[in-house]
């Protein structure tokens, strides 16, 4: 009897652990579904972000495809930072450690848009490639 007692939070634990992953399996399926309609695409527990032409679509993933789906496009767009803790950082030489997101500084209004990422590194590449996007637009105008 004692040790079931002792099993039993293990076995919880377990199963805890499976529905997590297939929660999460549910959610990359969808996510990949998803992302088959644009030219670049990433997906982390934040954000699932989706590229295709000039067109930024973004939003959270859930089980059931992504949710709160927005989209704006990049020559509306007049500046791209890379956050870290909330402060503008360099792309070039980001730090290891902090909270990220990428913000999208728009030209004809004072919003932005905030894309939060789990790694400064993925952020940072993802930022340089939608700079240089960003200056082809600008150098074709």
């Amino acid at each position: 009897m004692e040790r079931g007692l002792l099993w039993l939070p293990l076995l919880v634990v377990f199963f805890w652990l499976a529905w997590s992953g297939w929660n999460e399996y549910q959610k990359v399926e969808a996510y990949r579904i998803w992302a088959e309609k644009f030219d670049k695409a990433k997906y982390d527990i934040y954000a699932v972000l989706g590229e295709k032409g000039e067109a930024i679509t973004w939003g959270k993933p859930t089980r059931k495809g992504p949710v709160n789906l927005q989209t704006f496009y990049l020559k509306n767009v007049e500046n791209i930072r890379l956050l870290v803790a909330n402060q503008p950082v360099d792309l070039e030489n980001p730090p290891t450690k902090g909270s990220t997101a990428l913000e999208f500084i728009m030209a004809n209004d004072t919003n932005s848009v905030k894309i939060p990422f789990t790694e400064i590194s993925l952020a940072a590449k993802w930022g340089k490639h939608l700079q240089e996007k960003l200056e082809e637009l600008k150098t074709e105008n």
